[in-house]
C-alpha cells in the first residue's frame, strides 16, 4: 500500500511534540471495535472524544461518504451547496435557532459565536459593552481567543498578550456571576456540563439564574454545546433538557459523526451583525462534510437513537456501582447521558493516566477529563455486546490498577 511503513515511532521522527499519542497505532475499526497494527482489538468507550457518535464506519455514513465523494466534495463560499442548505435546514427544524454558520470545528464555532456576540453588542449597544465572561475549568477550543476565553490558563499562558476583555468566575456560582456582570456585559459563554474541565453538569436553577442576568444586562448567553450535542445526553442538544434557551449555541463533535465539521446556530436577530464580509472559512460548509453530517443528523435526530441514551446510561452507572463496591475507587459518577465522568476517590488522585494505561492493557479506550476524573464518550448506538464487553474490560483494568496501590 505504501513505500513507507509506519510505526509509532515514526510519530516522534516526524510530528511535532504537541501530543503524546499512547504506543499503539490503529488501523481500523467497526462499530465500537477498533484494531491496531498487531491485529489487536479494543473496545472503543473514548469515541474520539464524543466525536463517533455513530460508532466507527456506521453503514449511513460511509454511503453518504461515497455518494457525495461522486458529486461535488468542495466549491468553497462564493457558491452554496445542497447538502449545506439541508443540514442547516434541519438544524434549524430541530432546534431554536434560524440561521447557522458553518466551520470545520468547535474552537472554530466558538470563535464566531464570540465575534458575532462583539460585533452585535459593538452594533447595538456601543463600544464600552464588550466584556466576555466565561468560567473557571472551562474549555472552549484552542484558536488565542477562545483558548483565552477557556478557564484554564495553562492552556493560554506562554504565547504573548491575550486578548482583552475576557473575565472568569466559577462555574455553577451564581452570586459571583451576578457580581460580574453589568450593562458592559456583551456575553457569558458556558458549557452545560462542563467537559474537559471534569464532566461537571450546570445545576438547572443556576443556568436559568444566567439566562435571567444576561436578559436584565441585555447580554448574549452562549451555549458551547460541542461536546454535550449531537445526542451525547440522550437530548438532540442539552440547552433541551434544562428548557434554558440560549441565543448562541455551537456544534461539533458528534455532529459530522467523525467528519470535521463545525457549526454556530443563532436567531435571525443576533446572526445579522456577522454581515457580509465580516467573517468566513474557506472549507466550512464543505459539501462532503455536511452530506456525511446530513445523515448523521437524520439519525442522532432519531426517537430511536435519543431514547437509546438513557438505557446505555443506566447500563454503565450500574456496572460502575458494581465495580466500586469491590474496589472502592470512585466517589462519585458526574455527567448525562453518554458524557460520564468517573470521579476519582482521593487515594487514586492524580492517576488519571494509570488508569488510561491499565485499559489500554485489557483493550479497553476510554478517556480522562483533567488528572482526577475518567470520562465515558462511547458512541450513542453501542450495541448491548461491546458494552458489556467493554465493562469486563473495564472491571479489569480498575482491578489491576487496585491491586498495584
Amino acid at each position: 500500500m505504501s513505500d513507507h511503513p509506519v510505526t509509532r515511532a515514526t510519530f516522534d521522527d516526524v510530528m511535532l511534540p504537541n501530543y503524546a499519542p499512547a504506543a499503539i497505532v490503529p488501523v481500523r475499526a467497526a462499530g465500537s471495535r477498533v484494531w491496531d497494527q498487531e491485529e489487536r482489538e479494543y473496545i472503543d468507550f473514548a469515541g474520539g472524544i464524543a466525536v463517533n457518535c455513530l460508532g466507527h464506519c456506521h453503514p449511513a455514513l460511509v454511503n453518504a461518504l461515497k455518494a457525495q465523494g461522486e458529486k461535488l466534495w468542495h466549491v468553497s463560499n462564493i457558491w452554496t451547496n445542497e447538502p449545506a442548505l439541508r443540514l442547516a435546514k434541519k438544524l434549524t427544524e430541530k432546534t431554536f435557532a434560524e440561521k447557522v454558520y458553518f466551520c470545520n470545528s468547535g474552537a472554530e464555532a466558538n470563535e464566531a459565536a464570540l465575534k458575532l456576540a462583539r460585533r452585535w453588542a459593538l452594533e447595538v449597544h456601543g463600544a464600552e459593552k464588550n466584556q466576555i465572561i466565561a468560567f473557571n475549568q472551562s474549555f472552549h477550543g484552542r484558536t488565542f481567543f477562545t483558548v483565552t476565553v477557556g478557564g484554564q490558563a495553562a492552556y493560554s499562558d506562554g504565547f504573548g498578550p491575550k486578548p482583552g476583555g475576557v473575565e472568569h468566575t466559577d462555574f455553577n456560582d451564581l452570586a459571583a456571576l451576578e457580581a460580574l456582570m453589568s450593562d458592559k456585559t456583551c456575553a457569558v459563554i458556558i458549557e452545560p456540563i462542563q467537559g474537559e474541565g471534569g464532566v461537571l453538569p450546570a445545576d438547572e436553577a443556576y443556568l436559568q439564574g444566567v439566562r435571567d442576568l444576561c436578559d436584565k444586562h441585555n447580554a448574549l448567553l452562549i451555549f458551547d454545546e460541542v461536546q454535550t450535542g449531537a445526542g451525547r445526553t440522550g437530548h438532540l442538544y442539552a440547552y433541551q433538557a434544562y428548557g434554558v434557551v440560549p441565543d448562541i449555541l455551537t456544534s461539533a463533535k458528534g455532529l459530522g459523526g467523525g467528519i470535521p465539521i463545525g457549526a454556530m446556530l443563532t436567531t435571525t436577530d443576533v446572526g445579522q451583525h456577522l454581515a457580509f464580509g465580516t467573517h468566513g472559512s474557506t472549507y466550512g460548509g464543505n459539501p462532503l462534510a455536511c452530506a456525511v453530517a446530513e445523515a448523521a443528523f437524520d439519525l442522532i435526530s432519531s426517537d430511536a437513537v435519543l431514547q437509546g441514551v438513557a438505557a446505555r446510561e443506566a447500563t454503565i452507572r450500574q456496572a460502575v456501582a458494581d465495580i466500586n463496591a469491590k474496589y472502592s475507587v470512585f466517589t462519585e459518577v458526574r455527567g448525562k447521558g453518554l458524557l460520564l465522568g468517573l470521579v476519582l476517590a482521593d487515594e487514586y488522585k492524580g492517576k488519571g493516566r494509570d488508569f488510561i494505561a491499565a485499559c489500554i492493557d485489557q483493550g479497553l479506550m476510554i478517556l480522562v477529563a483533567g488528572p482526577n476524573v475518567l470520562r465515558f464518550a462511547p458512541a450513542l448506538v453501542i450495541s448491548d455486546d461491546e458494552l458489556a464487553d467493554g465493562l469486563s474490560r473495564f472491571e479489569k483494568a480498575i482491578a489491576a490498577v487496585a491491586q498495584a496501590s
